[in-house]
């Protein structure tokens, strides 16, 4: 029986021999059968260093369980020889190809990274002199061939890479794993606030950890426990953080429905963007529009009540703030149930004053346009001053969409109030701008204007036969 030291420098001697052999097929334009044949005597004698018989390393019996087929999941990634490990993920490579720099990583990794307008080997920091990837069947063969001897089930190549998720690696999922215990289980309060500050970052940059996070049934509710601790209650940048964490798990889309149901969710946004310094609600409105493209996180984000906060940040905050929350009201008011209550909060005027001022036209009038189905809403418009405000649109305005909405509104407005209508017909008649809109508009501006030329030429005409 051979000495466990002999046994060792024989099996490293039989290693580097191989991997000069892998370099060698790689580097060939077309490999020499004698390299692989080499390459496939060495690979034997190794097998037969290492393994004996039908037990594992170093002779060791298999466990009867052992018989039984396991998927790289439930593999032990300690077991993984190190050059079957992709040096990117860290985890058993599946499609493993040779860069030209010599070196061997699981193809989707390395494609990602050269995707990313990376031009060096990661390994060796060499500049490529080209991204050309080379099947390493070698390599390939060895997997196959261990995974048998495990009797491991090496997992079918991806045919497509969800684009949402991105690639997780194993490396990604202990970081996440690190970052939750310290947030749950911190050994001070500015270890909490660091792993909260360190998942902003990774959940901002990262599609993969935005995935991980929605996988992981305690993730949301562990970082949304983190602002209720008395010592951080009231940190400002706990809140920011948090807040921000939740827009970034928010972008992936699988992950919208899983936020909107947790139940501390929305109510913390919410609270955030009623008392947050202005980041933190710049990003809660971000986070609520983000959510809100699901139908049914639209109806618990108003019912929660987060429209009056939301106007009151289009009213108050910094030019982004303002597109944020102009953005959230907007799309909840593609649900009907909350339009009645963007109107009761006091949106109308506060996107009038916008349009006025010129602040933020293109927000307002589309969330106008989305309201003048309201009976309540077009009478408000018109008693308010309106109507000049949204001609001045049509007249000066370059943005066709921009026009299309005003005279969207307009048109409401002049289908039931004839003194407005009149209003408009007279800056018609000395101007010609509803004529013109009704050729040169949009095909829904132009069917509006001509809607609103039709219903005043009946005007005149009955107004000249009495």
């Amino acid at each position: 029986m051979a000495k466990p030291g002999a046994t060792a420098a024989a099996a490293g001697e039989l290693k580097n021999e191989l991997q000069r052999l892998v370099r060698e097929i790689a580097e060939e334009d077309d490999g020499q059968i004698g390299t692989y044949e080499e390459a496939a005597r060495v690979l034997a004698a190794l097998k037969q260093v290492t393994f004996v018989g039908n037990g594992g390393p170093s002779g060791t019996p298999r466990s009867p369980l052992a018989n039984r087929r396991r998927t790289d999941d439930s593999m032990d990634s300690a077991s993984v020889p190190e050059h079957f490990r992709c040096p990117i993920s860290s985890e058993l490579m599946k499609d493993p190809v040779v860069l030209a720099s010599g070196q061997t990583y699981d193809r989707p990794f390395i494609q990602e990274w050269l995707n990313s307008g990376n031009r060096t080997c990661p390994q060796s920091h060499q500049i490529l002199p080209n991204t050309i990837l080379t099947p390493n069947h070698l390599v390939h063969r060895m997997i196959s061939q261990w995974c048998i001897e495990h009797d491991i089930s090496l997992p079918p190549l991806d045919n497509e890479q969800d684009e949402d998720k991105g690639l997780i690696t194993g490396k990604e999922k202990n970081v996440l794993d690190g970052l939750l215990q310290k947030i749950c289980s911190p050994t001070s309060v500015m270890e909490q606030k660091q792993a909260l500050s360190e998942l902003r970052l990774l959940t901002k940059c990262k599609r993969s950890f935005r995935a991980l996070i929605g996988e992981n049934d305690d993730a949301i509710s562990q970082l949304l426990a983190v602002p209720s601790i008395p010592e951080l209650s009231a940190d400002p940048e706990v809140q920011e953080d948090t807040a921000t964490t939740i827009l970034n798990i928010s972008i992936n889309e699988t992950n919208k429905k899983i936020v909107g149901d947790n139940p501390q969710a929305i109510p913390f946004l919410i609270d955030a963007l009623k008392a947050g310094r202005i980041e933190t609600r710049s990003n809660s409105a971000a986070a609520l529009f983000s959510l809100s493209a699901l139908d049914s996180n639209k109806l618990k984000i108003g019912e929660l009540g987060a429209m009056k906060p939301l106007i009151e940040l289009l009213e108050q905050g910094n030019s982004s703030a303002k597109k944020d929350a102009g953005s959230a009201i907007f799309s909840l008011c593609l649900a009907r149930e909350n339009r009645a209550r963007a109107v009761s909060g006091g949106v109308l005027g506060v996107v009038l004053n916008a349009i006025t001022d010129r602040s933020l036209v293109n927000e307002s009038l589309a969330i106008l346009a989305l309201l003048s189905s309201s009976q309540e809403a077009i009478e408000e418009i018109a008693e308010t001053g309106g109507v000049p405000c949204l001609l001045s649109i049509i007249r000066e305005s370059s943005c066709a969409r921009n026009k299309e909405n005003a005279v969207v509104v307009l048109y409401s407005i002049c289908m039931y109030d004839r003194k407005r209508l009149r209003e408009v017909g007279e800056e018609e008649d000395s101007d010609g701008i509803i004529s013109r809109l009704a050729q040169n508009g949009t095909s829904r501006a132009r069917r509006k204007a001509a809607g609103i030329l039709d219903k005043w030429k009946r005007t005149l005409r009955l107004h000249y036969s009495c």
